[in-house]
């Protein structure tokens, strides 16, 4: 007998088919539904020993990119074994694209804007502004395209949050231009009008100034328009649930009883109006000493727990930070993201959680367009 020839086993590779088989077992933590479905895989390229994934997100804030890397490694590593190939050198390309429901409205007046988010509370001193202002620099800080509408049109605060003493408005034909700054376009009634006059509205003009502001801006393409309204259950809040779909609100509160409280009414005016909550925000939830010491100023956790109780989302503890006083009175947000790393993270956060909930909304079922009936 001959000297026998070597057998060379050559290792299966992975084939396309296989590798949307994985991902078909990989989901949104957030969503709950796998890649595939979501239309979230957008390229697949397998090179020898390399695969190479395209994956898009549903938007650039999302929280839960790390989490899906890993679950995808897992997921192709688990099918090579399952068809006997090799283990593939993997790489994952992540893009984002905020989506918009299916279910939108044809006849919203801002089509343009993929999602408007209401920001509400049920009384004034809680920091809602604050918020607001915050969670649209820091989702532009991601990547997304953001606008700020200040419809607090009593006492609005962006003029002095986003540094606007020295910047003059521009109008072209009809339309408001907004002001570009901080990454954000922004509106607000308090550049249009003498910053020492009495804004006094009865409800039709009260009515009427916030239309102007919502739908005779030009916006532009966003990803996001964040409404900051007034406080309390009144004409504004009524008008913004009229005119325009919403994809959510997000209540913001203090500890305190009290503040939780009206945080309840603002909830139901919401849910009354057909508006999804997206959540609650705890402001103003702690403070930390220059001892290191946690000082629980206004009752900590009175706002997470409003949450539990109603069945919302809680979006997140904002502690007390001398940094994010200072920086809103000098109007430079970004500041908020340049100093202190605790504050920092505190702030992407809560932008991640919100966009999160978004992303819910919009799969879930998307944009409603309320309808108001009022009895005597």
């Amino acid at each position: 007998m001959g000297t026998p020839i070597p057998y060379h086993f050559e290792p299966m590779t992975l084939t396309s088919r296989d590798i949307h088989d994985a991902l078909r077992t990989v989901r949104d933590p957030d969503i709950g539904k796998d890649l595939v479905t979501l239309n979230m895989v957008k390229d697949v390229r397998i090179e020898a020993a390399q695969v190479t994934i395209g994956i898009e997100l549903t938007t650039p804030a999302c929280p839960m990119k790390e989490t899906i890397r890993k679950d995808i490694e897992q997921a192709i590593r688990a099918k090579a074994a399952e068809v006997g190939a090799s283990s593939p050198s993997i790489a994952i390309e992540f893009t984002a694209r905020v989506r918009v429901a299916a279910s939108k409205s044809a006849s919203n007046p801002l089509p343009n804007v993929k999602h408007v988010i209401a920001v509400g509370a049920g009384k004034g001193g809680v920091g809602k502004s604050t918020v607001a202002v915050n969670l649209a620099v820091g989702l532009a800080r991601f990547g997304a395209r953001v606008g700020l509408l200040d419809g607090d049109i009593y006492g609005p605060s962006a003029p002095t949050m986003l540094g606007l003493a020295e910047l003059q408005g521009g109008i072209r034909g009809e339309m408001l231009l907004p002001f570009e700054v901080h990454g954000i376009r922004a509106i607000t009634i308090g550049k249009l009008v003498d910053p020492e006059k009495a804004l006094i509205w009865r409800g039709p003009m009260a009515h009427g100034a916030f239309k102007q502001l919502a739908l005779q801006t030009e916006w532009g393409d966003l990803d996001y328009l964040i409404v900051d309204l007034p406080p309390g259950t009144g004409d504004v809040p009524l008008t913004l649930a009229q005119l325009i779909p919403l994809t959510g609100a997000v209540v913001v509160c203090t500890p305190q009883r009290v503040a939780e409280d009206d945080a309840r009414r603002a909830v139901r005016m919401f849910q009354q109006l057909g508006v999804a909550v997206l959540g609650v925000v705890e402001n103003m939830s702690y403070f930390i000493g220059d001892d290191g010491k946690s000082y629980d100023i206004f009752g900590r956790g009175g706002a997470e727990r409003m949450a539990a109780t109603m069945g919302l989302p809680f979006l997140g503890a904002v502690p007390i930070h001398m940094e994010l006083r200072r920086n809103s009175d000098e109007g430079t947000p970004l500041k908020n993201w340049a100093g202190n790393p605790t504050l920092a993270s505190d702030l992407d956060g809560l932008c991640q959680r919100v966009a999160s909930q978004i992303s819910i909304a919009t799969i879930a079922g998307g944009l409603l367009q309320p309808t108001l009936s009022m009895t005597d």
